[in-house]
C-alpha cells in the first residue's frame, strides 16, 4: 500500500504546462489524460494543470451556455473516474455551476471522484480580463487535504492583489501553495509574476508553485514559464518559456518546510526575444487552431510587411506563406528589389499583380461623381483598396488567411485605410510600435528563435531597414510628410495609451503643445477604424484590442489651456 505524501516525507508533483484550446473539451481532456499518463510513469502523486484547462481560457460568454458547462463537468467526471486506478491525483481548472452560481474553479480528483472544489475569489475585470461578466466570486478559503498533505489552492488573480488569501491559507494549516494560472504575456510579465509570488511567499511563509498555460488564443499569448519558489524565496524550479512542458518535481519535507530537490532551471526570454516569440506563437496558433492551411500577405518592400513575412515563415514554414507584390505607378524600383530580396532570404512564394487596371477602372467609374474636384487622399486610398480587394479575392479562391501588416503607431493615429491595407484576418504586429518594428527586425537578423521554421541569418534586407518608410501612394511620399518622426510619435503614443497621461503631462516632458494635442485628436478620431481592425497579438501592457474599451463617439480631449 502506498504511503501518504506526509508519511514518507516525499511528494512528487507533476506540473503540466500545456496548450488547451478554448471549446475543445474532448481534446483538452485527452491532453490532460496524456499528461496524467506521464505523471503515472514518473510515479507522481499529483498532476497540476492550469486555470480553466478543461474548457480553455478564456471561454468568455460561451460559459453562459448550459450545454457548454455540462460538457465541462462531464469531462471532469471522466477524468475523476481515471484516478480510481490509484495513480496520480489531479488538480485541474474548470467552470463549475453550483446552486445556480457559475464559478471559475479548480477541482481535486482522487480515488475515482472529486474530493474537493475551490472557487476563484478575486475575479479580474480590467484590460484583457472580463471575468465578472461571467463568473461569481468564491468565498471558501480553506486548504484541501490530499493524501495527508494540506494544500492551498488559490487561482491566478487570487495571488495578484493584496487580499491576503495565501496568508489565510497558511494560517489555516496549508503546507504548500499550488496556483493554477492563465496569465497572458506582455512585455516584462515574467518579472511581474516573480515579484507577486515573492510577496506571497514572504507573507505566507510557504513555498508556492505557479503553473501557467502556454499557447495563443485570439489576441492573447500565454507564455508558460511555470516556476516555484521555496519558503525562503529561492527559486525551486523554472520551466521552459514559450513551450509546452510536463515536468515531475520531487519535494521533500525538511526542517524548513517542503523543498524541491534538483528542480530544473530553464532560461526565460526577455526584451526583443520575448516580443518576437510572442508574435510568432500568436500567429502560429491563430492560423493552426482556426484550421487555415496557408497565409498570404501583400509584400510592399517596406518594413512592416517584411517583418510580418518573416514572422509568418518562422511560425508556419516557407511552404505555407504566399506573398504578393501589388505595384502601381508610385511603386519605386527599390521597393521591387527589396521585396525580391526579402522573399529570396525567406524562401516563400512570391507573385506580382499590377493594380493599374483596377485603380484606373475605379477612377473611370467615379469620374462623373468626382468631376470638378481635385485629386487627393480619396484617389490615393483607391490604390490601397484595390490591393485589399485583390488580397481578399486570392484568399477566397485558395482559402489562405490574409495577414494584415499595420503597426501600432499607424493604428493609433488612423494612418491606415479601411477596406484597404487594413483588410485581413490577423495582424501579428498590431501591438508593436513602428520603432519596435525596426528593433524586432534587426534582432531577427541576428537571432533565430529555437522553434522558428525560418532560416538563420539575415532574413530582412538591410536596405529595407535603412530606407525612409512610405506608403508610396503619391510621388516622393514618406510617412513623415504626415506624421512626426516615429521615435517622437511612439513616445507620445505610449504616454497616451500605456501610461494614461494627459496633454499637460506629456508637454511637460518637452513636447510641443500643438503637436501633442494633434496626436491626441488623431488617436481618438481613429477609434472607429480600430473597431474594424483584425485581431492581433498583444505584447504591451495595453493593446489597442481587447485591453482598451473606448466609445467611438467621444468629444473628450485633455486640451492644455
Amino acid at each position: 500500500m502506498k504511503k501518504s505524501a506526509r508519511a514518507d516525507k516525499t511528494f512528487r508533483l507533476c506540473v503540466a504546462q500545456l496548450d488547451p484550446v478554448v471549446g475543445d473539451i474532448a481534446g483538452n481532456l485527452a491532453l490532460a489524460r496524456q499528461a496524467r499518463e506521464q505523471a503515472r510513469a514518473d510515479n507522481a502523486d499529483l498532476v497540476l494543470f492550469s486555470e480553466l484547462f478543461i474548457c480553455g481560457y478564456s471561454p468568455e460568454d460561451m460559459a453562459r451556455q448550459p450545454a457548454f458547462i455540462a460538457a465541462c463537468e462531464a469531462a471532469v467526471l471522466e477524468l475523476a473516474w481515471d484516478t480510481a486506478d490509484g495513480g496520480a491525483g489531479v488538480i485541474i481548472g474548470t467552470p463549475l455551476l453550483r446552486k445556480g452560481r457559475l464559478y471559475n474553479a479548480v477541482v481535486v480528483l482522487d480515488k475515482g471522484k472529486i474530493i474537493a472544489e475551490r472557487y476563484k475569489i478575486d475575479l479580474p475585470n480590467y484590460d484583457e480580463f472580463d471575468e465578472r461578466r461571467v463568473f461569481v466570486s468564491g468565498e471558501d478559503c480553506e486548504p484541501v487535504k490530499f493524501r495527508g498533505l494540506s494544500l492551498g489552492l488559490p487561482i491566478c488573480e487570487d495571488i495578484w492583489n493584496k487580499v491576503g488569501i495565501c496568508k489565510m491559507l497558511a494560517d489555516k494549516g496549508a503546507e504548500l501553495l499550488l496556483v493554477a494560472n492563465a496569465s497572458p504575456y506582455s512585455r516584462d510579465k515574467p518579472k511581474a509574476r516573480l515579484a507577486v509570488v515573492k510577496r506571497q511567499v514572504k507573507e505566507s511563509g510557504l513555498p508556492l508553485v505557479y503553473v501557467n498555460q502556454f499557447g495563443g488564443q485570439d489576441e492573447l499569448v500565454f507564455d508558460g514559464g511555470s516556476f516555484a519558489l521555496h519558503a525562503d524565496g529561492s527559486r525551486a524550479f523554472q520551466m521552459a518559456h514559450f513551450a509546452q512542458s510536463t515536468v515531475t518535481t520531487v519535494w521533500e519535507k525538511t526542517q524548513v518546510g517542503w523543498t524541491c530537490m534538483d528542480g530544473m532551471q530553464e532560461k526565460l526570454f526577455s526584451g526583443h526575444a520575448a516580443d518576437y516569440t510572442a508574435c510568432m506563437v500568436g500567429l502560429r496558433d491563430y492560423v493552426n487552431k482556426n484550421g487555415f492551411k496557408d497565409v498570404l500577405l501583400g509584400l510592399s518592400g517596406g518594413m512592416d510587411s517584411a517583418l510580418c513575412a518573416a514572422l509568418a515563415v518562422d511560425a508556419l514554414g516557407a511552404e505555407r506563406v504566399r506573398t504578393i507584390m501589388l505595384p502601381y505607378r508610385y511603386t519605386s524600383q527599390s521597393s521591387f528589389s527589396d521585396a525580391q530580396a526579402c522573399v529570396d532570404a525567406l524562401g516563400c512564394r512570391y507573385d506580382t499583380i499590377p493594380i493599374a487596371a483596377p485603380v484606373e477602372g475605379f477612377m473611370r467609374a467615379l469620374e462623373p461623381l468626382f468631376a470638378g474636384t481635385e485629386n487627393g487622399v480619396t484617389e490615393e486610398n483607391l490604390q490601397s483598396r484595390a490591393r485589399g480587394v485583390i488580397l481578399m479575392a486570392v484568399s477566397n479562391k485558395f482559402g489562405a488567411l490574409v495577414i494584415t501588416t499595420g503597426n501600432k503607431s499607424e493604428m493609433a493615429v488612423g494612418y491606415a485605410t479601411l477596406y484597404g491595407d487594413m483588410n485581413g484576418g490577423f495582424n501579428p504586429i498590431k501591438d508593436v510600435y513602428k520603432t519596435q518594428v525596426y528593433a524586432l527586425s534587426a534582432w531577427r537578423n541576428k537571432h533565430k528563435p529555437a522553434d522558428a521554421m525560418g532560416k538563420k541569418g539575415m532574413v530582412i534586407p538591410q536596405s529595407i531597414l535603412d530606407k525612409a518608410p512610405s506608403a508610396e501612394l503619391r510621388e516622393g511620399q514618406t510617412d513623415q510628410d504626415t506624421l512626426p518622426p516615429y521615435d517622437k510619435l511612439d513616445d507620445i503614443l505610449e504616454c497616451l495609451i500605456e501610461k494614461d497621461m494627459d496633454v499637460a503631462a506629456i508637454v511637460a516632458k518637452g513636447y510641443e503643445k500643438d503637436e501633442v494635442e494633434r496626436i491626441e485628436r488623431l488617436f481618438y478620431l481613429a477609434e472607429y477604424k480600430r473597431r474594424q481592425a483584425a485581431p492581433g497579438v498583444k505584447v504591451t501592457v495595453k493593446s489597442l484590442g481587447r485591453d482598451r474599451h473606448y466609445p467611438i463617439t467621444n468629444r473628450f480631449r485633455t486640451i492644455l489651456k
